[in-house]
């Protein structure tokens, strides 16, 4: 086997970004359209764009956005809805599309971007594993070998989740527990019991991939309320809602009061919230930090659930699982989780006599950093490289996405400092800042 080599990006002009989903893949087209700089892309992923989030998607999952609020252009919101028309696909800009399907859509304007850059973008096909700075800028460490850049942009999703109290060594270390339900994992037996640990859209999403695979056991999925996501009217609502009033320096008990007062007087709940939504980020600016740390424990799963929808057709799937018996939604305390004697996990909840089942799988969403990150991330807070930003939800960046000198970040990361950072819109937002800043910055002489 070949020996690695060095793989040099260009010179203080260059851009390396680290992460291969859809911010890294956003992130590399913009920068080849809107600059001059050389970009190359570190990820492990053979087809950059798709990710956690649409590389793992079966064709029972559906993107819970409408095809016309998902486009990778933010001046041109049907691009995406043309694409798929052109690769026969018969959609309107209210449709909701299968999941695997936009991840086609990412990875291919990825590949052809990579294949029209003229050779100024590369895709290093490899995992970082540490970053250094020198003299010149970056070192990038992969595990096929180090890359250099003059400017480094961390792009890499989500904190693993976090492991809950009273998970025991023994049942950490069990196949029976599942701590990704997104890597391959054993299958439980058909007729076994499981208990997913969350109640929001990735245990939807796992509870449909149990069901396809031809499970027939009974599934739970428990959290601390017990709350499902509600799921989108089949058409949109025709507008955001005109009377609810926004105005600077809201706290949280006065939103929350205007909220219910449209509400209650006949406002569509749907374009209430999409109106907060699309002013998420000023709303927690202008929060102090009692008021953050209020909805971060009292509001945030309730806003979750409004905010983050089924589409319709998995509702309706959803609705007819619980109808069946099949699926239950449970509010509760976990309190223990051991291995059984008799194969499997017996699993304590508050109140509730311990139970065996056949696995159990963890769907509660990311984790608080730095306890949450992988190696490559947990890295970098040791070297002091990152730091934890507000309340442990992502990284400290200013609002360009500047960590330090040379070195930004885009992506779910970005919560704590702003508060919408998952969804594309709001990634596609973050991008065009990045990549704006950085083009205002000239090439060294």
């Amino acid at each position: 086997m070949a020996e690695p080599t060095s793989q040099d990006a260009g010179s203080a002009h260059s851009v390396a970004i680290i992460g291969g989903g859809a911010t890294g893949a956003l992130l590399a087209r913009a920068l080849i359209l809107r600059t001059d700089r050389e970009v190359v892309l570190i990820s492990p992923d053979a087809s950059p764009g798709r990710g956690v989030a649409y590389g793992a998607a079966q064709p029972w999952h559906i993107l819970n956005a409408r095809a016309g609020s998902m486009s990778i252009c933010p001046d041109d919101p049907m691009h995406l809805v043309r694409w798929a028309r052109a690769h026969g696909h018969a959609i309107e800009g209210t449709d909701f599309l299968p999941r695997a399907l936009y991840g086609d859509y990412l990875a291919g304007q990825f590949a052809e971007i990579l294949a029209t850059s003229r050779g100024r973008l590369r895709h290093h096909v490899a995992t970082a594993t540490a970053l250094h700075r020198d003299e010149a800028g970056y070192v990038v460490l992969t595990d096929n070998g180090p890359v250099r850049a003059g400017q480094v942009i961390l792009a890499v999703g989500n904190p693993e989740q976090q492991r809950l109290p009273g998970v025991s060594d023994a049942a950490f270390a069990s196949p029976h527990l599942v701590t990704d339900p997104w890597s391959p994992y054993p299958q439980p037996a058909a007729d076994e019991p499981v208990l997913l640990l969350g109640t929001g859209l990735t245990a939807v999403d796992v509870a449909l991939n149990l069901i396809e695979a031809g499970h027939r056991g009974p599934i739970e999925a428990l959290s601390r309320r017990g709350l499902l996501p509600l799921a989108h009217p089949e058409l949109p609502p025709s507008s955001a809602h005109p009377d609810l009033i926004l105005d600077g320096g809201l706290g949280l008990r006065e939103l929350l009061r205007r909220v219910r007062v449209a509400i209650a007087a006949g406002a569509d709940w749907v374009a209430v919230i999409d109106t907060l939504r699309h002013q998420a980020d000023r709303l927690w600016d202008d929060f102090g930090d009692d008021d953050r740390q209020r909805f971060l424990r009292h509001v945030v799963r309730f806003w979750d659930v409004h905010r983050h929808r089924m589409a319709p057709p998995i509702a309706a799937r959803i609705a007819e699982l619980r109808e069946q018996g099949t699926l239950r939604f449970a509010a509760g305390r976990l309190r223990s989780i051991e291995p059984d004697p008799r194969g499997g996990l017996r699993v304590t909840i508050e109140g509730q006599e311990a139970r065996r089942f056949g696995a159990v799988i963890g769907c509660t969403g990311p984790g608080r950093l730095p306890g949450s990150a992988d190696p490559f991330l947990a890295s970098l807070f040791r070297d002091g490289v990152v730091r934890p930003g507000p309340y442990g939800l992502g990284v400290d960046t200013d609002q360009d996405g500047r960590i330090g000198h040379g070195l930004w970040l885009a992506g779910p990361l970005r919560r704590g400092h702003s508060w919408e950072t998952t969804a594309v819109p709001e990634i596609r937002a973050q991008v065009d800042r990045l990549v704006s800043t950085l083009s205002r910055q000239t090439a060294p002489r």
